[in-house]
């Protein structure tokens, strides 16, 4: 069916269906030892050292003697060879005074031993608590604004955050109390995050651990048209890297996203960070080209960077067996087999395993406080996948999730569903009762196909705001898992490799060093009036890589941190509240009041009446009846494999989990029945129906 621009600005302004895509260090100090000579007397004791809480340094102080003067007088003497002393002799001395002289030679003694131990080690302060001295340096375990960060492997930054964040890490204990990503915030491991009161400020982290050639164009351009093999996506791409896989993607892992994008991304207002990962972070299955378990590694150096600087994560399950959309970022484009085709029953059932697996780690208390929310598939084709498969898959992923966690407030994370596209309204009464169920949208003005000028598209986020506050009322937890600033989908490989821009400004925008004032203006407005739309946000994306062809980065206007340093993206994210209110002259705020049991409460987990089966009755393109038990299926009696724990060399007794929070929850996996042959689960639309079941 066709639809028509206007179609799409009605349907969002009324929550319905839109387009989819797509410090410093402290001066290392010596002590002074004042020392005397034989003989000397003071008649009052040396203070002893202190340490000093703010500055965590060996404070030594002279002796003290009224009589003499000031310590800088005394200071000042001993520069001269202490001449200026008072001096007795040793035989005239009274027993009293020689008692004291002893005390005082011992006390001398005894700091200058303590001292030498201390100076050799080079005690480097971070402007923060220490984990203890050891040979070289000291390594901070918290710090502030100005504080200089040792990362994992030795390297250093400077962490800067203008709104009173910090940060907490101790190796040694790796789960404790973690930081702060701004004053006002919810510090990790001490204070829950209260749906309804506090405000999703969030960033992607596109193109890393599932990578896209718009994100990193540098990693695709070594590949794309230099062998038989056309690469499109991670799977082509995969194919096409060969015995060279591991190295490569590792170090794209390694490279892309750091330690200092969390420390930054905290430092620039924001809270959150959403996590695309695909299913090869768990396993793959048969000839599946993608390297398996590597990217869970670097999901785990995730949760911990985010727990040092204050940051939640909701983890999204960004590409599933069969691909849920046909395009790059579902792993494989072109075809969709997920709930549809031949193998869209058999890919669905491998999912759910995967979700379990996934849930059952981050639910360990471990990683809890940190891995908040999870989605369980990312952009979901409704006109292709159909209505009522889409709705029967989700009813079977919240079922496996909870029958896992529990429910209520605190028994794992809370589980989000992309809206399909199809806005917020379609989906207010689905599964009514159903425990921290969220709704995720993804609007975007770059493909609506609208060609205003920058400064008349800059009200229309403002539209989507209703629909939302109407969703939070009546839904739950509402939040908008994607958005960028850009009005036009221009960008080098925004639309897939080897495409085409129609836009013929394209040049322009894409050149974002020649943005006027007026062009940065008109962005950042787009940019508040979303972020205050849609409340609770998550800009796509962090950052785009360099082009090697290009010598430079493309698609600006999706490029957060880029925005940031040329004035597209506000310094300071908490300008966008009430911006809509200004622009359109009313405003119509949400209350914070969510359903109950959208958040855990009474009732949380008590579904109304429901219609929802897994597997469907039909399922597309055009099975029904007796035909859908034709259909091929994986038998849950398979092995269910665990994802691994990190590893601490500074804590190697630290509990890390097994895994696996509910040992109540043995269900097994879905695997393939033996004996069966299955097509293709990435090219099964068109595949030949089995004419019996196997089983």
């Amino acid at each position: 069916m066709t639809t028509t621009n206007e179609d799409v600005a009605a349907k969002a302004a009324e929550g319905l269906a839109v387009t989819p895509t797509r410090q410093s260090w402290q001066t290392d100090e010596l002590f002074e030892m004042y020392n005397y000579e034989e003989g000397d007397i003071v008649d009052e004791p040396m203070d002893t050292h202190t340490r000093d809480g703010s500055r965590d340094q060996l404070n030594l102080q002279p002796p003290s003697d009224a009589s003499q003067g000031s310590k800088e007088e005394i200071s000042s003497d001993l520069a001269k060879s202490q001449k200026s002393l008072p001096r007795k002799v040793p035989h005239q001395e009274p027993l009293l005074a020689r008692i004291r002289r002893r005390k005082w030679v011992i006390i001398c003694v005894l700091v200058a031993l303590v001292v030498a131990a201390i100076v050799p080690v080079v005690l480097k302060v971070v402007n923060g608590k220490h984990t203890g001295l050891s040979s070289g340096a000291s390594i901070a375990t918290s710090g502030s604004s100005g504080s200089v960060v040792v990362t994992e492997n030795g390297t250093t930054f400077t962490y800067t955050n203008n709104f009173g964040g910090d940060w907490r890490y101790d190796p040694t204990d790796p789960f404790a109390v973690g930081g702060k990503a701004q004053e006002w915030g919810k510090r990790i491991g001490e204070h829950d995050w209260v749906w309804g009161t506090d405000l999703i400020r969030g960033v992607n982290l596109g193109g890393w651990l599932v990578t896209e050639p718009f994100i990193s164009p540098a990693l695709y351009e070594k590949y794309v048209n230099k062998s038989n093999i056309y690469v499109a996506d991670e799977y082509t791409l995969c194919l096409a890297m060969g015995d060279k896989i591991a190295s490569e993607l590792e170090n794209h892992y390694k490279t892309f996203i750091t330690e200092q994008d969390f420390a930054a991304i905290a430092g620039a207002g924001l809270n959150w960070v959403r996590i695309p990962i695909g299913f090869w972070a768990i396993d793959v299955v048969g000839d599946e080209p993608f390297l398996v378990g590597t990217s869970w590694t670097y999901m785990l150096k995730a949760i911990q960077w985010a727990r040092k600087y204050g940051l939640r994560i909701y983890l999204d399950l960004h590409a599933l067996p069969g691909s849920q959309n046909g395009w790059n970022h579902s792993g494989k484009s072109g075809s969709i087999n997920f709930m549809n085709g031949v193998m869209g029953i058999a890919n669905a059932q491998r999912t759910l395993s995967y979700l379990r697996i996934i849930v059952e780690f981050v639910s360990q208390p471990q990683y809890k406080d940190v891995v908040c929310m999870i989605g369980i598939v990312n952009e979901i084709l409704w006109g292709t996948i159909g209505e009522t498969s889409v709705k029967s898959f989700y009813w079977a992923a919240y079922q496996a999730i909870r029958n896992s966690t529990g429910t209520g407030a605190g028994k794992g994370p809370l589980i989000a569903i992309h809206d399909a596209f199809q806005g917020t309204k379609p989906w207010e009464d689905f599964l009514a009762g159903s425990d921290r169920l969220a709704l995720d949208q993804h609007p975007y003005l770059a493909f609506m196909g609208d060609s205003s000028p920058v400064e008349n598209m800059a009200t229309k986020p403002c539209q989507w705001a209703l629909a939302t506050n109407r969703s939070q009322s009546e839904f739950g937890v509402t939040v908008g898992g994607e958005f960028s600033a850009a009005i036009n989908n221009c960008g080098l490989w925004l639309n897939g490799i080897n495409s085409v821009q129609t836009n013929p400004d394209c040049d322009y925008w894409d050149n974002w060093a020649s943005y006027n004032s007026s062009t940065v203006a008109g962005l950042k407005a787009v940019t508040l009036a979303t972020m205050d739309a849609l409340q609770n946000f998550f800009f796509w994306t962090w950052k785009i890589g360099e082009s090697t062809n290009l010598k430079t980065s493309s698609s600006p206007m999706w490029h957060y941190k880029l925005g940031l340093e040329r004035g597209w993206i506000p310094k300071d994210p908490r300008e966008a509240v009430g911006h809509c209110a200004s622009v359109l002259g009313s405003s119509s705020v949400f209350n914070g009041q969510h359903p109950a049991t959208a958040i855990g409460g009474s009732g949380a987990g008590q579904l109304a009446s429901q219609t929802h089966t897994f597997p469907p009755p039909s399922m597309s393109p055009s099975f029904s009846g007796t035909q859908m038990s034709l259909l091929p299926t994986y038998t849950p009696t398979g092995t269910i494999k665990t994802l691994f724990a990190p590893s601490f060399s500074a804590a190697p007794t630290v509990a890390v989990g097994n895994g696996w929070v509910n040992p109540d929850d043995k269900e097994l996996a879905y695997v393939p029945v033996s004996g069966c042959s299955y097509p293709n689960a990435w090219d099964a639309v068109n595949a030949s129906l089995p004419t019996a079941p196997c089983k």
